[in-house]
Parts: C-alpha cells; structure tokens; sequence
C-alpha cells in the first residue's frame, strides 16, 4: 500500500514527511542495501558543493540516502522511496516522500535545487527537471553523458548490455536544454580510491564487479539479464587472473582521477 499524507516516521529515523499517495517506486525493490556500497565520497563532495554556489536554501531530488547533501545550510530532501528514507541517518535533513515531477513547493522555494545521479530514473525527466527549475532559482544535475558512459570498458568489453549513460532525453546537454538560463557542464571528476559504489566507481578496480554485494547496489547490474551478468564475470574473472585485463587497461589503475563520463549541470535562472 503507498503512503499516505500524515503517516509518522519510523522512530528512530531521519523526519519524513508524506504527501499524498505514489505508486511503488524502483528502489523500495532495488535499493534495500543500499547504504552497504554507497556512501559520500568526500572528493565527489567537494566537486559538488563547490557547484551548488552560495545559497543557503537547497532542495535534494531524487536524494536516496542522503550522501552529498551540505551540512552547513538548510536542506529539504525529497525522495520517493520509504526503504531509500529509511536508511537516511537520524540527523539528516527532513525527507519528503514525492516524486520529480511533482514537487509539493511553491516557486522559488529554494536557493538551489540539485538532483545527482537520479534524472535517469524519473517516469518524466523533462517534467522533472521543469519542477527543479519551477523551485530553485540555481539547479544542479549530475548526470552520465552516454559518449562516455558506454565505451567505459565494462560495458564495452565485459558487459555489453550494461548501459550507464542512460537515455536521450536524460544525457547532460538534453538536460542543459531543458533546464536553460545560464548553463554550464563540468566533468565531475572520479577519485581513483573513490568510496561510493555507483557504476563507474570502480573503473580502475575491476575486482570490485566480481563481488555480488557491489552489483547488488548498482541499478544497471540489476536490470541486466542474468545470463549476461554471468558471462561477463566469468570473463573478467578469467581476464584479472590471467593479466589480460591488466595487459588492456592497467594503465587506468596509475591515475589519480578518472573521467567516467559523469557531468554537472548547472543552470542559472536570467
């Protein structure tokens, strides 16, 4: 049964707030174990506050468990899945149970609205990103550019139905267009010890796709058939032990930073 408006949070966790009714979102299924994998890179952090600018009011879309959100101002996370809330920490910021599409702000609610790594799972992401720009004078998306995303070596070699960069209308100059105003796209730069466990995390640390946990965690490992999962481990499996993969690609494994495609949008209302 979806939530309806009025129902207490769990004791024990982060506020939360529901409005109205909503259907069963993806993560109630695929996010369960969420925080094991993911969590707050502080290098990914200081790239992305350092582009949400100086407002001091902030709205987090599509905001899971809460990494990335800034300490020092005022935040209002909105997310659509009560299992992603759940594993918010106590102290983070209230959690309105909503969906993109359909913010239950007034406009210009907000200083900045920022939506990270989430536009590619949005029934409307046109509608949605219309909704950041409705309440936020700045937005901030971080999205995957596909140019990028799909030639990465997993999904080129390895995995060929795994599809980071996502769809049309959710690649970085789609969004751009559809948010206007002043826009510029930044590379967000990957860590190469980066601690969360998003797809391209582990670009230059192959061995972390073997383990199930870490595909557990990852959308794009959960919607790829299983017979192709399987065959690419194996593969990979067989590549790591015999040095071919490192033979290929262990050049990636001396870099400091990467760039797995990821971009951050951000859009200033003239």
């Amino acid at each position: 049964m979806a939530p309806g408006a009025g129902r207490p949070a769990t004791a024990g966790s982060a506020c939360v707030l529901y409005m109205g009714f909503m259907t069963l979102p993806a993560y109630d299924r695929l996010g369960t174990t969420y925080t094991t994998t993911r969590r707050e890179d502080p290098d990914l952090a200081h790239q992305i506050h350092a582009a949400l600018g100086p407002g001091r009011t902030l709205v987090n879309v599509g905001a899971g468990a809460g990494a990335y959100e800034p300490r020092d101002r005022m935040v209002v996370a909105v997310e659509p899945s009560p299992v992603m809330i759940a594993q918010r920490p106590a102290d983070a910021a209230v959690a309105v149970v909503a969906a993109a599409e359909r913010l239950p702000f007034v406009d210009d609610s907000f200083d900045v609205a920022m939506a990270l790594h989430t536009v590619h799972h949005w029934d409307d992401p046109a509608a949605g990103l219309a909704e950041l720009r409705r309440v936020a004078r700045r937005v901030v998306v971080v999205a995957g550019d596909a140019g990028v995303c799909d030639r990465l070596w997993p999904a080129a070699d390895y995995f060929p139905g795994l599809r980071f960069g996502g769809r049309l209308e959710v690649q970085p100059a789609v969004i751009a267009e559809n948010l206007g105003g002043a826009v510029e796209i930044r590379p967000l730069l990957i860590p190469i010890d980066c601690i969360d466990g998003f797809p391209e995390a582990f670009i230059a640390r192959p061995e972390a796709y073997l383990n199930p946990a870490v595909r557990c965690n990852i959308s794009a490992f959960r919607r790829l058939p299983e017979h192709q999962a399987a065959h690419g481990i194996t593969r990979l499996r067989r590549d790591l032990a015999s040095g071919a993969w490192d033979a290929r690609y262990g050049h990636l494994r001396r870099l400091r930073y990467l760039d797995g495609g990821l971009r951050i949008v951000i859009s200033d209302r003239g």
